[in-house]
């Protein structure tokens, strides 16, 4: 075979593909870079590490410049992503997958290409994500049921700990300055939260026998069809802050939800030095959080 002309066909092919047909370039591009990356690997294999540079040299001058060393190993350790079992999700660009190609845990790879299309991320977007060790933020749990493909439900999203863009100081030393900067970047706490969260209130006000008490947080989760109430603590977390949260979900269950909405759900965010650690809490339904400034 001759690797050469197989590669600088796909190439051209490719180019020629993306001029005509604007809708389908995407899905060309990948096609063609996994099937570039398969034949760089097996002239690899027949010819030595060295072919990639001199099929590099040949196809700058005679397709063009970007075709450089660099791209075409990027191709190669493309095509090895996918093979290993990487998704070849045709909503992703090449650019999202250049940001993947440095991981190498697969199910890291398979997780971010996941939410990538769950969540019609940017490249940007994905790449934040990365920089913020959101995979590895997530509860083993839930990794277990991607690898399994089981059913997850809303507490398998949360990452543990929830990272805050800290807009004011280090030192947040009460919970309505912990709201404050929470507010000032909503859409990233909604974010951190998991999938299809959405924000109905801060300082929720509610009425408990004579007195007024009010929520710091209240959300909605489309997917889950359920109200979420967040409560926001600068302490590590006490047995009175579940009490707390308890009463403030079953007010919400009984004066807001709808028979066709499930049971609602309380995340307490608290502190504890930063720590990776999870608290639990007898209520299944309530999810025991840190959080961590950056």
């Amino acid at each position: 075979m001759n690797y050469y002309n197989e590669i600088k066909n796909e190439l051209i092919n490719n180019e020629i593909t993306k001029k005509v047909k604007d809708y389908s370039k995407n899905r060309s591009d990948l096609t063609t870079y996994y099937n570039v990356g398969k034949l760089l690997s097996e002239a690899g294999k027949h010819y030595g590490e060295g072919i990639i540079k001199k099929f590099s040299l040949k196809l700058i001058n005679e397709v063009g410049k970007k075709y450089n060393t660099t791209t075409l190993k990027r191709m190669r350790q493309f095509y090895h992503m996918v093979e290993k079992g990487a998704p070849l999700g045709h909503q992703l660009t090449w650019s999202h997958y250049r940001e993947l190609l440095p991981i190498k845990d697969i199910n890291e790879i398979k997780y971010y290409i996941y939410i990538s299309e769950e969540q019609n991320l940017t490249r940007d977007e994905l790449k934040n994500k990365i920089k913020s060790d959101d995979y590895k933020r997530l509860p083993i749990e839930f990794k277990n049921k991607l690898i399994s493909k089981e059913k997850v439900e809303i507490k398998d999203f949360i990452k543990n700990p929830i990272v805050i863009n800290n807009t004011i100081n280090k030192e947040i030393i009460s919970e309505k300055a912990l709201q404050r900067i929470i507010m000032e970047d909503l859409p990233s706490f909604l974010k951190e939260l998991g999938n299809g969260f959405t924000f109905v209130e801060n300082e929720y006000k509610i009425k408990l026998g004579n007195s007024y008490n009010y929520i710091d947080l209240l959300l909605y989760n489309i997917e889950f069809n359920c109200y979420v109430v967040v409560e926001l603590k600068v302490t590590e977390l006490k047995k009175e802050h579940i009490g707390q949260i308890e009463v403030y979900m079953n007010y919400i269950d009984k004066n807001l939800r709808k028979v066709t909405q499930d049971k609602t759900i309380g995340i307490i965010i608290c502190r504890k030095d930063n720590k990776f650690i999870m608290e639990y809490c007898s209520d299944k339904r309530i999810l025991s959080k840190e959080y961590k400034l950056i």
